[in-house]
């Protein structure tokens, strides 16, 4: 029998980061490999207990199987129009929650953030301060995915901003001051949007009453159950008319057009962070200036972030809304495949290569997230944690690449295969999974995807399929470029991958082979969350 609900285990994950950061800060600053060490066993610690986690999930439990709750912040309001009340208050907890759909970013969060703590030895200098950063940033993230409370959940997106705003402003190439303050304006905005409906969430559907004896309390409530409660349920004020049948007004009615704004607002909030055309260029020169192991984090679990805001407050809040714009997100969808794999074929640097490559693949998460069907959402979870890992590993090599010629420019490589076969090896392998190729994880995500927008806008799925078969062209003209033809003299002399690079290069490779061949590892995990929730979601509303 699991003793996982008997403890802590949420925030055991969520602060073991924190622990790591604290024995960091008590280090000696000019003892880098001491710091490394303590950095890449800091990020060990929650990957170890995410794989846990995993391990003793119900994955035939919809909901969050594991809670954790705590009263955080609660600020008494005036109750003067409110006679009848004992009490009328504004709560915020420290609330946890795990299931189907964020699990599986849990444990990718801190399988990308361990292997790139190992990538980091690239780093050279002031490394007590970027690894401060990074445990942070892994900290954070973890929240985001973890946090029940949307205050909570926006406390810690702010965050991953500020964290990484240093990461890339400090350890980044040339440009990484510009790049840095072109991504915290662009998320900085997203953020100001997203907070501004959580605030209208919380004031409305964040509503709720709780009854202490005789003593009546009025809550607002920044809890995702009370939200969602409210939202689904058709008895709910929320859901009740502007004016009852006494001509009493309603403060916490939510309008159709109220629901439509919320919905476009944190479409436009979460499509920033995705990111959807035309909010793309802030990512593309956090690609090209930040450093390969922060790199590994931006396109391997923040870039993330985005799409399952848009799923967790996006499509499961508003369903009907969702389903209405189903054709708008699959255009988008189909935008950014094709926008993205034409200007990664067009591209000289790798780097940008796979920049326009990440921009791409997120274009098929938004075709999953159009299906609005259950395989449809399958491969949308499917391909996050598909392209976190594919993504991860090529900046990893990258990173290695870049320490050995000094460019990633394709016209200044060549022959690589000769002087550097097993770093060789496995950007082949990489650009075969990113590619789609079956049997690994990048072919799965891909079809689930298109089967399930295949079944309500055919069209537009075979559109899509052209940016698979372009993508095939821009990743195999990358990978024989760099290993195969004429090798230049400069470089016939190349050290392969050393046992600190190359082993987070297998390991990020045996989990994309594992999910090839062993696809029900995930989607079992995900499919009951999937199903059981987002269809209450729509008998309810439609009962309602």
């Amino acid at each position: 029998m699991s003793i996982l609900p008997d403890i802590p285990i949420l925030s055991f994950i969520l602060l073991s980061p924190l622990l790591g950061l604290l024995v960091i800060l008590f280090l000696p600053k000019h003892s880098g490999n001491l710091l490394k060490t303590a950095a890449v066993i800091s990020t060990l610690i929650p990957l170890a207990l995410s794989l846990w986690l995993y391990a003793d999930y119900d994955k035939q439990q919809s909901g969050a199987v594991y809670e954790e709750r705590l009263d955080w912040v609660e600020v008494p309001l005036n109750k003067e129009l409110h006679s009848d009340v004992s009490a009328f208050t504004f709560k915020l907890q420290y609330e946890l929650g795990v299931d189907g759909l964020s699990l599986p970013l849990i444990l990718l969060t801190g399988l990308v953030t361990a292997m790139a703590a190992l990538g980091a030895f690239h780093v050279k200098k002031r490394w007590k301060a970027f690894f401060v950063w990074f445990l942070l940033l892994e900290f954070a993230m973890l929240g985001v995915f973890l946090a029940r409370d949307v205050f909570l959940f926006f406390v810690f997106f702010e965050l991953t901003l500020v964290a990484m705003y240093f990461l890339i402003g400090i350890w980044g190439f040339y440009n990484r001051e510009r790049a840095a303050n072109q991504f915290l304006i662009y998320n900085g905005l997203g953020s100001a949007i997203m907070l501004i409906a959580f605030v209208i969430l919380v004031n409305t559907a964040g509503f709720r009453v709780e009854q202490i004896g005789e003593q009546v309390q009025y809550v607002y409530s920044g809890s995702y159950a009370d939200i969602i409660r409210n939202m689904t349920d058709a008895g709910a004020m929320v859901n009740q008319p502007a004016v009852n049948e006494m001509g009493a007004l309603n403060p916490f009615v939510m309008s159709d057009t109220m629901h439509w704004t919320l919905f476009i607002m944190l479409l436009v909030a979460f499509g920033i962070k995705l990111p959807i055309f035309p909010f793309h260029t802030w990512m593309l020169k956090v690609h090209a200036e930040a450093p390969p192991a922060v790199v590994m984090i931006h396109s391997g679990i923040l870039l993330k972030m985005g799409a399952y805001g848009l799923l967790r407050f996006g499509l499961l809040l508003f369903p009907e809304q969702a389903k209405s714009w189903a054709a708008v997100l699959a255009v988008l969808g189909v935008i950014n495949i094709l926008y993205g794999a034409v200007l990664a074929f067009r591209q000289k640097e790798l780097r940008l290569v796979l920049a326009y490559s990440s921009m791409s693949h997120m274009g098929i998460v938004l075709l999953g997230l159009a299906a609005f069907n259950e395989i449809g959402l399958q491969g949308a979870i499917f391909q996050l944690v598909s392209h976190g890992l594919i993504s991860a590993l090529l900046f990893l090599i990258v990173g290695s690449l870049y320490e050995r010629t000094g460019t990633t420019e394709l016209t200044e490589l060549g022959g690589l295969a000769r002087s550097l076969p097993f770093t060789s090896g496995a950007l082949l392998a990489a650009g075969l999974a990113s590619l789609g190729l079956p049997g690994l994880s990048g072919f799965v995500g891909e079809l689930l995807a298109l089967l399930g927008l295949f079944e309500s806008m055919r069209w537009l799925a075979a559109i899509a399929v052209l940016g698979v078969i372009l993508t095939a062209v821009y990743v195999l003209r990358s990978v024989l470029k760099i290993t195969f033809g004429p090798l230049p003299d400069k470089y016939a002399a190349l050290k392969d991958a050393r046992l600190i690079e190359a082993v987070p290069m297998i390991v990020l490779l045996a989990f994309i082979v594992l999910l090839g061949c062993y696809p029900s590892l995930l989607t079992d995990t995900v499919q009951y969350s999937i199903g059981d929730v987002f269809a209450q979601l729509l008998a309810t509303r439609a009962g309602g």
